[in-house]
């Protein structure tokens, strides 16, 4: 199940009691075992709720005799002191909001079996103070990006910014664009990869196309092409957890350095890649203060770029 499971948690299986046929997932979580809502959402939303063998979201409705299996939360630890981040730096910082470039080995935010840096606790430790909104080892954060996926990150620092934010995500009224090195020469060379993703049927530590996945597209272009990768510039439609690389794998183009999803790691190697080269380059959305448009952009990093120089210089 999802991230939110450790050696901690506590797995539940049981049926469906009749008094919750047609309730929300979330309901359901929140009188069967005491949860907050918000806290039932997440459990939901990381993949640790499974209906007669399928995982199921938040807003699933329940049918009575149906068998529930939930990977519920530990419990809280005690909290540790925020960390100084090296190399979080911040883009962009009003009363509302926070745009951080988020450098490579950094998680968004705490999480069961997780002990590094994490954007939260890097700003906390720079003195801003995070909105108290969203789950406690979450507040503040309206999307996230895999710890070894750099780039723009926005952190919601008011009650207002955390809703609008939350809402515009939802909405997919957010502009997401990401440059990714991917293996190979997706053809054509531009176009719509819309497949749905779920937990992968075998290894649930990963995701895949699955059907009856949660609907998730990503329209992409090549930028420029070498003999053994493309440099894709991405935007997505929808934001499902692990879409790019899941995406690019089933096309059999996975990004370079994502060993998870199937890349060659003697290319990587040879790039001097020791991660998936995925950044997230440009981040846009309205306001929450006042509805302006907004937009930031991020540089590559250096092992990136360094790639990038490695194969045009075999152009």
């Amino acid at each position: 199940m999802g991230d939110v499971t450790s050696s901690a948690s506590l797995h539940r299986a049981l049926p469906v009691p009749d008094g919750l046929e047609g309730q929300r997932v979330d309901q359901a979580l929140s009188r069967l075992f005491g949860l907050t809502r918000t806290v039932a959402a997440e459990v939901a939303d990381a993949g640790n709720v499974v209906v007669d063998g399928r995982v199921r979201g938040k807003g699933d409705r329940l049918t009575s005799g149906s068998w529930l299996e939930v990977e519920l939360p530990p419990p809280p630890r005690e909290p540790t002191a925020p960390r100084v981040v090296e190399g979080l730096h911040v883009l962009y910082d009003d009363d509302d909001l926070v745009v951080v470039d988020k450098p490579v080995g950094v998680a968004a935010h705490p999480s069961p079996g997780w002990d590094g840096p994490t954007v939260i606790g890097g700003l906390a430790a720079a003195g801003y103070r995070i909105s108290t909104s969203g789950a406690e080892e979450r507040r503040g954060v309206v999307h996230r990006l895999d710890a070894a996926t750099t780039g723009v990150m926005a952190v919601a620092k008011s009650e207002r910014a955390y809703t609008a934010l939350k809402a515009a995500f939802k909405e997919r009224t957010v502009a997401k664009g990401y440059h990714a090195l991917v293996q190979g020469h997706p053809d054509p060379s531009r176009g719509t990869i819309d497949a749905p993703i779920d937990r992968h049927p075998r290894h649930d530590w990963r995701f895949a196309v699955v059907s009856g996945g949660r609907p998730s597209i990503t329209h992409y272009e090549v930028m420029e092409a070498f003999p053994a990768a493309s440099l894709v510039d991405i935007r997505l439609e929808t934001g499902r957890t692990h879409q790019i690389r899941v995406h690019f794998s089933a096309l059999r183009h996975p990004c370079v350095g994502d060993t998870m999803y199937g890349a060659d790691p003697t290319l990587a190697a040879r790039l001097r890649v020791d991660r998936q080269w995925l950044h997230a380059v440009r981040l846009g959305f309205p306001h929450p203060a006042d509805g302006r448009w907004v937009e930031f952009t991020s540089e590559y990093p250096p092992d990136l770029a360094g790639a990038l120089t490695v194969l045009r210089a075999e152009t």
